[in-house]
């Protein structure tokens, strides 16, 4: 019976399950990988530019003690950006990851996002795949910035992949992370994408040896993310100031649009 269910499982996982079955939304695949991704179909869309946001969570089981903390922090990043004065052209994709990949919900515009959506979203468990799920999520943008572009719309996009761990179950390295970012500027496709890294709880041991911030600096310089952001305690002064950071990030990308460029990162 216990192996019974633990196929099941694993077969659950490698179908990338979402939260929420939104039938508005396409399924597309990506060539090289068992995870695609889905996105609202541009004849659906209503504005003419868009910014496409991405927030990964890490959900591996080390992360069990502050759970309902990430839910809260997503919920707060939604409700910020629906504030935004751009915020009809925003799109946002949330995916998690553990051992596997789960995308919760697929590029939507941010209308069509409801912080209640959420409840639950964070399910905790399994090992790190870090690289594999940063490798989706910049594959997944620049495929459908691909999409939007040769429908006439203009596209910028920012990611953000959040961890407290350093990865142990991808098939992707970080020097193919670096690769897929490369090609979303070389593509031409996006006006620019901007990519973040946020190690949460860096003063602990990465399993390589050193820090975890050691650890990440070292992933983020190899993939040439655009910036790196370590947090060393995760309470909730620094969640707070971790959502603040996250929604003004993404609205001043928003802002950006048009100008030719990425817009200046911001300290956090």
């Amino acid at each position: 019976k216990s192996g019974a269910s633990s196929m099941k499982r694993r077969e659950s996982e490698t179908t990338m399950p979402k939260f929420k079955d939104d039938t508005t939304l396409e399924t597309h695949k990506l060539a090289g990988s068992n995870y695609g991704y889905t996105a609202a179909r541009p004849d659906q869309l209503t504005a003419t530019e868009y910014t496409l946001a991405q927030v990964v969570f890490d959900e591996s089981g080390s992360t069990s003690p502050f759970a309902r903390q990430m839910e809260k922090a997503l919920q707060a990043i939604v409700r910020a950006c629906r504030m935004s004065p751009r915020a009809d052209n925003l799109m946002l994709r949330t995916l998690n990851f553990g051992s596997r990949l789960r995308e919760v919900h697929g590029f939507k515009p941010l209308n069509g996002c409801h912080e209640a959506d959420y409840d639950g979203a964070y399910q905790p468990g399994g090992g790190t795949a870090l690289f594999d799920s940063t490798h989706n999520a910049v594959e997944a943008t620049n495929a459908y910035a691909r999409q939007l572009s040769d429908n006439d719309f203009q596209v910028n996009a920012v990611v953000f992949v959040l961890t407290d761990g350093d990865d142990n179950e991808s098939k992707f390295k970080a020097a193919d992370v670096g690769k897929a970012l490369q090609a979303c500027v070389a593509g031409e496709s996006m006006e620019s994408i901007i990519s973040i890294l946020i190690g949460v709880n860096v003063n602990g041991m990465a399993q390589s040896g050193g820090t975890l911030d050691d650890y990440l600096k070292r992933f983020a310089a190899e993939a040439g993310f655009t910036q790196y952001v370590g947090i060393d305690n995760l309470d909730d002064k620094a969640l707070a100031k971790l959502c603040e950071f996250v929604s003004k990030s993404i609205s001043s990308q928003s802002q950006a649009l048009g100008t030719g460029g990425p817009s200046k990162t911001l300290d956090f």
